[in-house]
């Protein structure tokens, strides 16, 4: 029982340290320019970052928003959608090495402009091109790249029937993902302090038992010895559990609730 207390014990210290990694990367990196070991370490872990940073896909506001400037600047339907494609698509085949260089389209996104470059090349609908490939690179529903393809083949459809003005159509389109963007920013900014709870309270009785032990006291001595401390222990432990999924629910409730 004692071994099982310790390992959970270690475990908690551990899921705490998580934390404060990024204050140890800092104390890392300084330390790094006084030992060798330092000095490997952060090679790594720069190299690490780089590639994170690399592999970060082009946000699809900025697609949106270079549509609209290419049709303000004169490119018509077929042009429009072979410009885009020589810009995110074409060289990924030709260039594996160029994310280093530059962000580019998830991939899913590529095969969709992709089909919408095909399509506008036979004078075929785009917007139809980009629906269907949208539903097979993206088979969620809730993902938010196949809500932004799908949107904007409504505005493609929009704009060809009605006959309204793509450009201005697809600026205010773009102004409305960036809203969104940045409500969706806030609202993780305004849950920081929630999740952060949630993980405190949860391990708080840990905490608290290790704290007794380090007093001198014997807790689980106290709570294992008899019927009712196991009761007490097992209730508290149900109400912990109980308490951490509700709590994760309400948080996860927040951060999709629209």
């Amino acid at each position: 029982m004692i071994a099982v207390f310790v390992l959970v014990t270690a475990s908690a210290a551990w899921v705490h340290l998580r934390g404060t990694q990024a204050n140890s990367r800092r104390v890392r990196r300084t330390l790094g320019k006084q030992s060798v070991w330092g000095g490997i370490f952060h090679g790594l872990t720069s190299g690490f970052l780089r590639k994170r940073k690399r592999s970060a896909p082009l946000s699809l506001v900025v697609l949106v928003q270079q549509l609209a400037a290419l049709l303000r600047g004169g490119r018509g339907p077929s042009r429009l959608w072979e410009e885009l494609w020589l810009v995110h698509a074409a060289h990924r085949d030709h260039d594996p090495g160029l994310p280093a260089k530059a962000a580019l389209l998830s991939e899913g996104s590529q095969r969709v402009l992709t089909a919408a470059r095909a399509a506008s090349a036979v004078g075929n609908s785009p917007a139809h091109a980009i629906r269907t490939s949208a539903a097979k690179s993206y088979p969620l529903r809730a993902s938010p790249e196949r809500r932004v393809w799908m949107e904007l083949a409504a505005c493609l459809d929009i704009a060809e029937t009605s006959g309204c003005p793509l450009a201005d159509l697809l600026t205010r389109f773009a102004a409305q993902l960036i809203a969104e963007e940045d409500a969706e920013a806030a609202r993780q900014t305004a849950l920081a302090g929630p999740k952060a709870t949630v993980k405190l309270l949860s391990w708080l009785p840990v905490f608290g038992l290790v704290l007794g032990m380090a007093l001198g006291v014997d807790p689980l001595g106290t709570l294992l010895d008899n019927v009712l401390g196991v009761a007490t222990f097992g209730a508290g432990l149900l109400l912990t559990v109980a308490g951490r999924v509700w709590s994760s629910r309400l948080v996860a409730s927040a951060a999709g609730g629209y």
